[in-house]
């Protein structure tokens, strides 16, 4: 993990002791907005240490970092929490603390993933990959797929109900684009290479399969045909030999 001010830290837990210590002692929906947001603030915590010591953090953000992200995602989530609901249920308390850990642990991940420098990735796409460790191969499909289909797509906005929080992050694409070409030179022939490149505009401008045809000199009336077979030859060959290792740290 990133090195971080301890002394900010401490003062933080220390403010955060003190205003909890004066909140009324009073049921849930009895409390103000902020009230509620300062009785939550030791579950952000909770959550973003877990994070703070997980891989997908590492090196990325510190804790105060992490606290952030989780006190917008708890503000967020107490705005949006259905009384009616929490006071139906029959244990309020873990109700409640569920419905916010959601909220805090979806903004957490959001910041880690703005961070890391990668591109955008639907969300959906971004928590089926993590719900699914035990397929290693799956997972490396998965992620050249989303990457594929976003830069095809663009930046279409797609959000899950879990994780329904406005203001979804830009990612970076130059730095993803450029450690993606450096698994296509390790694992594709130049022809390959050339085709995605150009189909992706990784570097340059996107081409269609036409206008790359004609760059790598293949002639006839269906030779878009043969650039379309080279790109999914190309990705397959990507998902095939690129190990879930190498991705890992953009998931």
């Amino acid at each position: 993990m990133k090195k971080y001010n301890i002394q900010n830290y401490v003062r933080y837990k220390h403010d955060v002791a003190a205003s909890i210590k004066r909140l009324p002692q009073v049921p849930y929906h009895e409390l103000t907005r902020d009230q509620l947001i300062v009785k939550f603030l030791p579950l952000v915590e909770k959550l973003a240490r877990k994070f703070s010591t997980a891989q997908q953090a590492s090196g990325v953000m510190t804790i105060n970092d992490l606290l952030q992200e989780g006190n917008y995602g708890l503000t967020v989530g107490v705005d949006r929490i259905n009384w009616d609901t929490i006071l139906e249920s029959d244990n309020q308390d873990k109700t409640i603390k569920s419905f916010l850990s959601k909220r805090i642990k979806g903004a957490i991940r959001r910041g880690i993933d703005s961070n890391r420098g990668s591109m955008r990735i639907p969300e959906h796409k971004l928590n089926e990959i993590r719900k699914d460790l035990g397929e290693d191969k799956r997972m490396v499909q998965m992620f050249f797929n989303s990457v594929f289909t976003s830069l095809d797509a663009g930046t279409q906005e797609q959000q899950t109900m879990a994780y329904n929080i406005p203001e979804i992050k830009d990612y970076n694409k130059e730095l993803l684009a450029a450690y993606i070409k450096s698994l296509m030179l390790q694992y594709l022939n130049p022809r390959e290479f050339q085709v995605l490149r150009l189909s992706y505009g990784l570097d340059c401008d996107k081409m269609s399969a036409k206008e790359i045809a004609d760059v790598l000199g293949i002639k006839g009336t269906s030779s878009y045909v043969r650039i379309s077979q080279l790109k999914k030859q190309a990705i397959d060959k990507l998902i095939e030999n690129v190990s879930h290792s190498q991705v890992v740290d953009y998931l």
